[in-house]
């Protein structure tokens, strides 16, 4: 389905199971289906909002692009769905989305989750992203792309199984609804835009900040620095998991968050 938050741009969202709201918010270059793995697990429990980012997706990808819009655009969607409340999970650049929500909107939201992400962006990521935008405005081969980014989202096991990584890069090959190189620059340069630290005391909600123990973009060092900062905050190291923790430890990540969200 198709909202229009500012009248203008279009937005696509899917809300589907039964429960109290929760809405997902994705990270960079990732839409709607890349929580596929943990919505089985929570459907039954919640009523899931997942809308695929400006830039992304279904979603317009023509439209400017911040951390601030993406957070208010949620808000918009919030409205429009008539929920007065909601818990929030952001993964990524999402959950930098998420804390931008949290501190702009506390009056709307009940528990705050993040996910493998920090209050900005380290310069080496800043820089790490600004080459795969570089690299993807080139036209480098889009295979060996998505495959290098893999290199820093998922863990060394994952690689044990070939044919799951030919599968996974097949479909993003065949993806109906690829993200376009600008759309793509435009998420890096809103992430490097952003910064968080001064909103953190501002989050009022309860929040859990999960990290996998092996995530090489945002350590978890940088979930017990948020988890310092905010004021009502813990934190859940998952094992085995790299930045992706939703993909590869699917299970645990839906232990952590239903018992969280006291389910």
């Amino acid at each position: 389905m198709y909202w229009h938050p500012r009248g203008t741009t279009p937005l696509y969202y899917e809300t589907f199971g039964k429960g109290p709201p929760l809405l997902l918010i994705a990270g960079l270059a990732s839409d709607s289906r890349s929580w596929q793995p943990i919505l089985s697990g929570l459907r039954e429990k919640c009523t899931l909002i997942i809308p695929d980012n400006r830039g992304v997706g279904r979603s317009c990808q023509e439209c400017p692009i911040s951390i601030d819009q993406i957070a208010d655009d949620c808000r918009a969607l919030v409205r429009d769905l008539g929920y007065d409340r909601v818990n929030l999970l952001g993964h990524s650049m999402g959950g930098m989305a998420a804390m931008a929500y949290a501190a702009r909107y506390p009056e709307t939201l009940d528990r705050l989750l993040l996910i493998s992400t920090a209050a900005e962006n380290s310069s080496r990521n800043n820089l790490l992203f600004n080459d795969w935008a570089a690299a993807c405005a080139a036209g480098s081969d889009r295979a060996a792309w998505f495959r290098g980014i893999f290199l820093w989202i998922f863990t060394e096991h994952f690689f044990h199984d070939r044919r799951a990584v030919e599968q996974a890069v097949h479909c993003l090959l065949h993806d109906p609804w690829p993200q376009s190189p600008q759309a793509f620059r435009r998420q890096v340069e809103a992430i490097a835009d952003w910064h968080g630290t001064d909103l953190l005391g501002r989050i009022a909600a309860p929040t859990c900040v999960i990290t996998g123990d092996r995530d090489i973009l945002f350590p978890p060092e940088h979930a017990h620095r948020l988890a310092r900062s905010i004021p009502d905050a813990r934190v859940v190291v998952i094992e085995e998991a790299a930045h992706s923790i939703h993909m590869e430890q699917p299970e645990a990540f839906l232990r952590a968050v239903v018992t969280f969200l006291e389910l």
